[in-house]
């Protein structure tokens, strides 16, 4: 069965094709918006693995670059790794629909996102989590609820639903949304200082629209949905569960009011060894159990301390920030440093200048240019304690990065203003949550040490939830073990003046508009309160850049000059930069950037570049090359592209025969000008350098036999018979 169904969005039309391709997948879904085409197909296994305790849940999102119409570079000339704009849409996902399958739900499943098709106007990340609702609520694999996701700007004070890339130029806002009918459940973007009431306005705005495309869901769901699938859940055992709980439930009140982290690891493990000493005789294959078992319990009474007592693991009340230390200036040769710590949180972050050959070259299926500022984090296992296998860089510190550059990308001075490619590293040394955050702290910080002009300082906090029933505490700062035993973690992140970026994933089913504005005042306030301490390291940026960093020069050049400068296929142009080591970017307006890595280097490709672009003056001496040789004279360029013709009266004092005789093609000579015509033709002198040793009678003699050129006559070479031009 074929079935099609249609919708607008937007003023776009959103097409579903359900039962045309991938037949031998437990569900697919081909989805198009204007001409962007996206399909996802899922698949879960059948068999579960033996021990499997969890949902190994795998999201892809590829873009294939036939769909913008693109071959593949390199020399294989096939798709390779997936890039970070792939990274990112897998994550929008990946994210919303993890905690869709029920609990105890452990059989490995695959869903697999390909953009088909891009038009260069709609973006089709925000079309996965669609296709991938549809997919897996068709199928057989067990699913508790249908999602929707949209995309919000905000252009000219106004609201718009999936602005196109056109739009999202002007927007003030890129927010994409992910929820159901009744809640919101993921929520990602950035903004230009937004303030909290924008925001709220923003996420109903988006969650009226999702409510629509779900109902769109459900016309035709049913008709082409299977019947789920048997499964097995993995069964308590509910006698271990009871000896746990006596054994264990006094340790474990006391492990929740350890306030160290490493206590309460090192008590845990302890009790954990001791359980299964007692209770299992050593058996190792159940540790599992056991394990699961003391962390439902330790969930419990966290929880229960945060709400009843206002008592958090490290001892805090649910709006205090962990204590915070601030230091730039950390690295001796770096651009930029700085080192940000709060609590057992630490963000080391480096700024690092460059040039415009330092851009990042972006080639995507709908877009193509250079980027010229990045952040990127690491999160290497030490900072947690742990030894772990490094492949490459993670999903986790993909997206992390990416949040963290966009918070800071709102204050960034434009290129005009300050034409230095910027990288922002953060190594996060220590971590015991919202690493993402500290780095938004840090790299703001480091910026300001590396002089880079941004408008204002910015920082980060992250925000918890632990809600049961109509009780609940939102928490400012969360922990490591919070944001695993909360319901919520809402990173937000933004100046004194507004929010530039945010992140939120809710794992129950929803909280209300008026709970999301509280948290966000509790942000507000945090952010504030942080700021405040970073201000007191430095609240301004350096009034200068290191002295490490690349000089830059700035000039101008007639228009004319232009090609002159970049010469034939780049020749010009590409001579200056190999004999400066410099970095040479034209502007068509005649704006040269110069950047050089020291002064001597970028002093010599200034010169290098006004002798090139030089406009000729009257009175000036020049060392030209000899281009042609005529009967009449000679053709001398004496600035790259502009000749001019010394005559052969004007060669030596004395009489010149031919000028083949003075002169070879590419000899060098230097001349003076004389004059410029009306009609731009230049004349031009070596006599005039030379001195005049002759006698009385000889220049007497010279006189009567030599008149001045005509103009018309030295662009007359002799042809045939004919005569050449009149002495």
């Amino acid at each position: 069965m074929i079935l099609t169904k249609e919708t607008e969005v937007g003023g776009r039309k959103l097409k579903v094709v359900l039962g045309k391709t991938t037949r031998q997948a437990d569900g697919s879904a081909w989805v198009q918006y204007g001409d962007a085409v996206i399909h996802v197909a899922v698949v879960s296994e059948h068999e579960k693995r033996e021990g499997l305790e969890f949902l190994p849940l795998t999201v892809d999102y590829r873009e294939r670059d036939y769909a913008g119409g693109k071959i593949p570079g390199g020399f294989f000339k096939r798709e390779g790794r997936p890039q970070e704009k792939e990274i990112l849409s897998a994550r929008i996902i990946d994210r919303p629909i993890r905690p869709l399958f029920p609990d105890g739900y452990a059989y490995e499943t695959q869903v697999m996102a390909i953009v088909l098709s891009a038009d260069r106007e709609n973006d089709a990340d925000v079309l996965g989590p669609i296709a991938a609702s549809i997919a897996l609520n068709i199928s057989d694999i067990p699913m508790n609820e249908i999602i929707a996701s949209v995309r919000v700007g905000q252009v000219d004070g106004r609201l718009i639903v999936n602005p196109t890339y056109a739009e999202l130029e002007h927007s003030r806002l890129n927010l994409v949304i992910c929820g159901s009918q009744s809640a919101i459940t993921m929520v990602e973007g950035h903004a230009r200082e937004l303030s909290n009431r924008e925001l709220i306005d923003a996420l109903a705005f988006g969650h009226g629209e999702i409510q629509k495309l779900v109902s769109f869901q459900k016309d035709f769901i049913d008709e082409m949905r299977k019947p789920t699938r048997e499964y097995t859940v993995l069964e308590k055992d509910m006698e271990l569960e009871a000896r746990v709980v006596k054994l264990a439930a006094s340790e474990v009140a006391a492990i929740a009011r350890a306030t160290d982290k490493s206590e309460r690891k090192t008590r845990n493990k302890e009790l954990i060894d001791r359980l299964l000493q007692e209770l299992l005789e050593g058996d190792e294959e159940r540790v599992g159990e056991v394990k699961e078992i003391v962390a439902e319990l330790l969930k419990q009474e966290v929880r229960k301390n945060i709400l009843n007592e206002n008592l958090r693991l490290d001892g805090r009340s649910n709006t205090d920030i962990r204590p915070i230390e601030c230091e730039i200036g950390v690295l001796p040769r770096v651009h930029g440093s700085a080192l940000f710590t709060r609590g057992q949180t630490q963000a080391l972050a480096t700024t690092t200048l460059g040039t415009k050959l330092d851009e990042k070259r972006i080639d995507s299926i709908d877009e193509d240019g250079f980027k010229k500022y990045m952040l990127h984090y690491n999160f290497p296992p030490y900072s947690t304690g742990e030894v772990k296998n490094r492949f490459g860089v993670t999903r986790r510190e993909v997206g992390h990065g990416k949040l963290g550059e966009r918070a800071l990308e709102a204050v960034l001075p434009d290129w005009d203003d300050f034409p230095y490619t910027i990288r922002v590293v953060s190594e996060i040394l220590e971590s015991n949550g919202s690493s993402s955050m500290a780095t938004v702290c840090a790299g703001s910080l480091s910026l300001m040490d590396a002089g880079v002009p941004v408008s204002k300082p910015v920082a980060g906090i992250a925000m918890g939830l632990i809600k049961e029933d109509d009780r609940y505490r939102i928490l400012t700062d969360i922990l490591g073990d919070e944001d695993h035993l909360g319901d919520m973690d809402f990173k937000v992140a933004g100046t004194r003046d507004g929010i530039t970026a945010f992140q939120m994933d809710i794992k129950i089913e929803g909280i209300s508009a008026e709970l999301m504005a509280e948290a966000l005042d509790q942000a507000e306030d945090a952010r504030m309160r942080i700021l405040d301490i970073m201000d007191q390291t430095i609240d301004r940026s350096r009034p200068s850049v290191s002295e490490f960093a690349p000089k830059f020069i700035t000039l101008k050049v007639p228009i004319d000059r232009i090609g002159a400068l970049i010469g034939p296929g780049g020749k010009n142009i590409r001579e200056i930069i190999d004999e400066t080591g410099a970095t040479i970017d034209v502007e068509d307006d005649g704006t040269v950037r110069i950047g050089a890595v020291d002064k001597a280097s970028g002093d010599m490709a200034k010169e290098r570049v006004q002798e090139v672009t030089a406009v000729p003056e009257v009175g000036k001496v020049y060392e030209g090359t000899i281009k042609r040789i005529m009967d009449f004279g000679a053709f001398v360029e004496i600035i790259p592209g502009i000749e001019g013709l010394m005559h052969i009266s004007q060669i030596e004092h004395r009489r010149i025969e031919r000028v083949s005789d003075q002169f070879e093609v590419g000899d060098k000579v230097k001349v003076k000008l004389l004059k410029i015509e009306p009609d731009g033709k230049l004349d031009l002198s070596r006599k005039a350098l030379l001195p005049d040793d002759r006698t009385d009678e000889e220049k007497a003699e010279a006189a009567r036999h030599t008149r001045p050129p005509r103009r018309n006559d030295r662009f007359k070479p002799r042809t045939g018979g004919g005569r050449g031009p009149r002495r």
